[in-house]
């Protein structure tokens, strides 16, 4: 059976203490009113992982926003999927839109992340997603597919039935669009129907597919009772402990 989840990415927001003081927030609400085996996941900034681990515990999960495709070496400034182990994180956000678009990170490049990352024990919340151009002109199925059969189609069955999978339209991330609860579930059914068709129908059934984008209090309960959205990758509303709490509540019903 999938797993439910609301994962929250805080970008590059929050120095540490207002970090710590967010997560502790987080957590007490969480652990009051969170019902059911839906999990609670927050994917912060690098400086508050080791933190926010620690505070967490088996109440919100933690995870990265994004790792470095090598094991080590001379990168500087870079961060290893084996620090981010170290540190007590259990996922890392690999492809988000953002670090497609401003980093010009490829989808081969991806593909390598995915695999340093499921090599070090932790769980990849791969991201894919069109442009509102791609939308428009139709092409968005062709570049969603693109996109996971270059990113993470390359993985054996085993590994792929470990990861977790975002659909984030571009389109609608931070501009105060959502999709609709049908757009969404049209794709997420696609997503589906296409893992089905490489790695069969259980591994398909059992992988959490994410929506992510501009999702929040108001719009999730519509989005999550589609039959294959799994729960949210949340941005703006998981800076506001009420909002993201709220989200993770929407399964209760």
């Amino acid at each position: 059976m999938r797993k439910k989840i609301v994962a929250g990415n805080w970008k590059m927001n929050l120095n540490y203490a207002e970090g710590i003081s967010l997560f502790s927030e987080i957590v007490n609400m969480v652990r009051d009113e969170k019902k059911g085996d839906q999990q609670a996941i927050i994917c912060a900034p690098f400086i508050h992982l080791n933190s926010l681990a620690q505070l967490g515990g088996s109440t919100v999960s933690i995870g990265a926003q994004n790792c470095h495709q090598k094991e080590s070496g001379a990168y500087t400034g870079e961060i290893s999927a084996k620090m981010i182990k170290s540190v007590g994180c259990e996922y890392v956000i690999i492809g988000h839109s953002e670090r497609r678009q401003y980093f010009a990170e490829s989808d081969e490049l991806l593909a390598e992340k995915t695999v340093i990352t499921l090599q070090n024990d932790l769980i990849p919340i791969f991201c894919i997603g069109e442009t509102l151009d791609e939308r428009n002109n139709g092409s968005y199925f062709e570049v969603l597919k693109s996109q996971f059969q270059k990113g993470i189609f390359g993985l054996e069955g085993n590994d792929f039935s470990k990861i977790v999978i975002a659909y984030e339209p571009v389109w609608a991330i931070g501009t105060g669009l959502t999709a609709t609860s049908e757009q969404a579930q049209e794709v997420h059914a696609f997503i589906r129907k296409e893992i089905d068709a490489k790695y069969g129908v259980e591994i398909a059934e059992n992988t959490t597919i994410l929506y992510g984008g501009s999702c929040n209090p108001k719009n999730a309960a519509e989005l999550f009772a589609q039959k294959d959205i799994d729960g949210g990758l949340i941005g703006g509303a998981s800076l506001k402990s009420r909002d993201f709490v709220d989200i993770v509540k929407t399964f209760n019903s």
